[in-house]
């Protein structure tokens, strides 16, 4: 039976993973500031799971991480699902500042964590929760748009990593287009997905061991049409 942590587990994505991943035989390892809803997740999954509550913007979430992973006797698959966004039209700084402390700082600390262990076991998996949002900036929440693009760049780099050192380490980056979850900030939207769906179709690019997923797959047209759109015409928008 294989094993999964899921660090932002407690709502939206990472929720509906941890059903999903329960469902098909995973052990699961739970992550969250918010040990209640933990609990209750815990309690409807069919399949056994642990619970471990900690901010992973903390001094020593890294050593929280290391400490499951061995409550677990190991794990095949970490997905980082945390991520924090602020509309900051006012470009007030202590919202950027946390921004960058959730999605930069503390993404860094998990995946390195992650992956510095799975360079010692000699395999595994990490998923990372990029955007859609990575490929351009943005000019309503810049420090997201920024964070998000670090995010991909960073498991681009450690997927080279382990290809250039013959390990065999999957990194997935999932780039979400709109989703119903909580930190949706913005109304009429369109191609707004449901948590349900969206965690379906990443659980198929886990499962296939994909380098990266456009989430729902309709976002990959978007995608494209991002990358090459004059700056003179996204200035625009």
């Amino acid at each position: 039976m294989k094993k999964a942590i899921i660090i932002g587990a407690s709502s939206g994505i990472g929720k509906e993973l941890a059903e999903i991943l329960s469902e098909n035989n995973y052990i699961l390892g739970l992550v969250s500031r918010r040990e209640k809803l933990l609990v209750e997740i815990q309690k409807k999954l069919p399949k056994k799971s642990f619970v471990k509550s900690f901010d992973i913007t903390s001094a020593n979430s890294r050593d929280y991480l290391e400490e499951l992973i061995q409550e677990m006797n190991g794990v095949d698959l970490i997905i980082i699902s945390a991520g924090r966004i602020f509309i900051n039209h006012q470009l007030e700084f202590e919202k950027e500042k946390k921004t960058i402390e959730l999605n930069v700082l503390a993404f860094t600390k998990m995946i390195n964590t992650a992956y510095k262990y799975f360079s010692q076991k000699g395999e595994g998996q990490i998923v990372g929760i990029s955007s859609v949002a990575a490929l351009r900036g943005g000019y309503d929440a810049p420090a997201y748009h920024a964070s998000k693009a670090f995010v991909s760049n960073y498991m681009e780099g450690l997927r080279i990593k382990a290809k250039k050192s013959k390990l065999p380490i999957t990194i997935t980056d999932i780039k979400p287009g709109y989703v119903n979850t909580r930190i949706l900030v913005k109304e009429n939207l369109f191609w707004v997905a449901e948590p349900e769906k969206a965690a379906l179709q990443i659980y198929q690019a886990i499962d296939k061991k994909k380098d990266h997923a456009y989430i729902t797959k309709r976002w990959t047209l978007i995608a494209w049409l991002l990358k090459i759109v004059p700056d003179f015409i996204y200035k625009r928008f």
